[in-house]
């Protein structure tokens, strides 16, 4: 382990062995919060995700005080618990980065960085794993659901055990390694990871109750809700909106053209119903319509289900392509402009890891430290 951390903080300093501390001025000044969130290397994102996740990092980035810290990460080793083709993989990665920066987010203002750039994360996995109880993951509910959605059963109580695999039973602890080995205070993510963030915070009293020191090591991190809209299939209006749908016209792609933009939505399932309201429970499909032009316009829904009350589908549907297509435009050329620079993407992503194990490495060398391990 000592030898692949040297060879990392090699990789960082242009070949002069450098301790982490040096890195870390930063770390020593006050600061508001430190605010983590990561999102898997899923390759380029759908109209969902884009609604989800990455609009509030962009949020956040602006709204954030000068004092605080904030770190995107694009988590590739929790994209091993389930199969992976290594070339799909290897582009997907490099997709998400170039996605996070088309987007608007400041490799000067955020730290992004590939997660498995960074060893710390590992280390301190392994060490909460020796005090996991097995017992807290087993409630654990995400790893059902993923399971689910990879073999496409129809529910979790189809998932057949057998198939779990160690590393997708455990990566809440390697989830909350990824927030504690920063000291992360705030972390903004779906409601579907609240469990995951308990779970943080009850491995952070454990560590501090079992190894305490003056001060606790580990801050208990607060779960953020982060707001974001459900975005629906468009051919299948009752799952949310995914990349593993055989079916390519229920999403749309960041990388969509116009037209397959148009397309794509003026065949969307609705319903026979006259008029537009807004009643997911009745009438998905065209709630989902009214969801996506809301977000797309930073609207109230049901101040646009009112101002369509009286027409029809076609128009509704017309509305909605522009409305996506003036939000994605930007982004996509940015996007494409981006993922042939692959030299910048590569000096981001090692930028981004050195400033990440600046952090982390300080941390480690406290864990370390209190658990006898230096």
């Amino acid at each position: 382990m000592l030898r692949v951390c040297q060879r990392a903080t090699l990789w960082c300093t242009g070949h002069r062995p450098t301790d982490y501390r040096q890195f870390s001025q930063s770390t020593k000044q006050p600061q508001k919060r430190v605010i983590l969130s990561g999102i898997q290397p899923t390759g380029i994102p759908h109209l969902g995700n884009y609604l989800g996740a990455l609009s509030n990092w962009v949020k956040l980035q602006k709204t954030a005080e000068p004092a605080d810290t904030l770190l995107f990460s694009i988590v590739g080793w929790h994209a091993l618990t389930l199969p992976q083709d290594p070339t799909a993989l290897r582009s997907a990665r490099d997709d998400m980065l170039a996605t996070l920066l088309a987007i608007g987010l400041d490799p000067e203002r955020s730290i992004l960085f590939h997660q498995d750039h960074n060893l710390h994360h590992v280390e301190l996995c392994w060490i909460l794993n020796c005090l996991t109880p097995v017992g807290k993951l087993r409630r654990m509910t995400t790893w059902k659901s993923r399971l689910a959605a990879s073999r496409n059963a129809g529910s979790e109580d189809d998932v057949d055990e057998s198939l779990l695999n160690s590393g997708l039973f455990t990566y809440p602890v390697l989830q909350a390694a990824d927030v504690l080995v920063y000291r992360a205070t705030h972390v903004p993510v779906g409601e579907d990871q609240q469990q995951h963030i308990e779970l943080t915070r009850d491995l952070a009293e454990i560590f501090n109750r079992a190894f305490p020191g003056q001060n606790s090591l580990f801050p208990l991190p607060l779960y953020v809700n982060a707001p974001s809209k459900r975005i629906l299939s468009l051919r299948d209006p009752t799952s949310k909106m995914s990349k593993s749908s055989p079916d390519a016209a229920s999403r749309i792609l960041l990388t969509d053209s116009p037209s397959e933009i148009k397309s794509k939505i003026r065949a969307a399932v609705t319903d026979s119903t006259p008029g537009i309201s807004y009643d997911p429970v009745h009438r998905p499909g065209t709630s989902n319509l009214l969801t996506i032009l809301a977000a797309c316009t930073e609207s109230d829904v049901q101040d646009v289900a009112r101002t369509y009350a009286s027409k029809g589908h076609g128009q509704l549907k017309s509305d909605v392509a522009d409305a996506v297509e003036e939000l994605l435009k930007g982004p996509r050329l940015e996007l494409e402009r981006i993922r042939r620079e692959k030299a910048y993407l590569h000096e981001v992503a090692r930028r981004g890891a050195c400033k990440a194990m600046a952090y982390s490495g300080v941390t480690m060398e406290d864990v370390r430290q209190r658990i006898g391990l230096a």
